[in-house]
């Protein structure tokens, strides 16, 4: 029996039988309810970004990766841009921006119709390393199949990418209300010389996809993973693994605030000064509000000019 807390976050990373399967299950529970407090989203945008917080999760426990996961939504109706992001401690955050009128210009709150009304929407997914002079990875896709159809869900665009860029056997499900939003992540081990050979892990992945598929969605909200795992793959001898907790947490500062506003240089600054006494600049992920006054600015700009000059070059 389990015995997290009923609004503890939950992130679990299993593998199947003989070694063939890997997976990872979320549950985000405290962090979903908080980052829907402190962005107070748009009704029709809430599902999505639940969907794509617990998917950021998912994707970086896939990994062998030391750094942060962002995962983008572009799109070309009346959702301009969704974030979700998972840092290397498994902190997450989400925002997104929308058209004013969004209620009205949205018919219908499904995936095509909120984000690739025309077409046009992708998902670009970022992994950006946490150790300097290291390059990001991006991958990008579009938010149809090969035929040109649009994609009905967040759960098929990842899987679109997961074939297309990480080319690995993937299935994934995610599901979100006001309360939760989960993930189930099965995926085939890529192949190095596998016990039983390339067949038996083919037939041992599509096994799992098998049951896996019996998940239905309202079960994947309600029941915590451990239950899941164990309703699904009760013959599979799933071994899990110790995973690190998923939480909210923002890395905005007001030190990252004021490395933005230099690099707006000091005549924007001290533009919106005279117009309005001070800046104000509020985090779009958790709603945090910095204000920085005359002098506040005039200490942004005095660090450039007491900085000791650099050594010569030679002549």
């Amino acid at each position: 029996m389990s015995t997290t807390s009923p609004m503890s976050d939950t992130l679990l990373k299993f593998m199947l039988g003989p070694g063939h399967v890997r997976g990872v299950a979320v549950r985000l529970r405290q962090s979903w309810q908080e980052m829907q407090r402190r962005g107070r989203f748009a009704v029709p945008l809430q599902p999505l970004l639940g969907e794509m917080s617990a998917a950021s999760a998912l994707l970086a426990g896939s990994l062998k990766f030391d750094g942060t996961l962002i995962l983008q939504i572009q799109g070309d109706g009346p959702l301009r841009l969704a974030v979700a992001e998972c840092q290397p401690d498994f902190g997450l955050r989400a925002t997104a921006k929308a058209a004013d009128d969004l209620a009205q210009a949205l018919p219908q709150a499904d995936f095509p119709s909120l984000a690739n009304r025309h077409g046009g929407g992708r998902c670009v997914i970022t992994l950006d390393p946490r150790q300097p002079g290291q390059q990001p990875y991006q991958g990008i896709v579009g938010l149809a199949d090969a035929q040109g159809h649009a994609l009905g869900d967040l759960a098929s665009v990842l899987r679109q990418y997961l074939d297309q860029s990480e080319q690995i056997p993937s299935w994934l499900m995610l599901a979100s209300d006001a309360h939760s939003a989960c993930g189930l992540l099965v995926q085939r081990m890529p192949d190095s010389a596998p016990p039983g050979g390339t067949e038996q892990a083919d037939e041992d992945f599509a096994r799992a996809v098998h049951l896996a598929s019996t998940l239905q969605r309202d079960e994947l909200l309600a029941l915590e993973p451990t239950e899941m795992l164990r309703r699904l793959f009760w013959e599979e001898q799933a071994r899990v693994f110790a995973s690190p907790q998923p939480r909210f947490h923002c890395t905005c500062s007001k030190a990252r605030v004021a490395q933005m506003l230099r690099m707006l240089g000091r005549d924007e600054v001290e533009s919106v000064l005279r117009e309005q006494g001070e800046v104000d600049v509020r985090c779009e992920f958790c709603g945090a509000a910095y204000a920085f006054d005359l002098v506040d600015a005039a200490r942004l700009f005095r660090d450039e000019i007491d900085q000791p000059p650099g050594p010569s070059q030679p002549q």
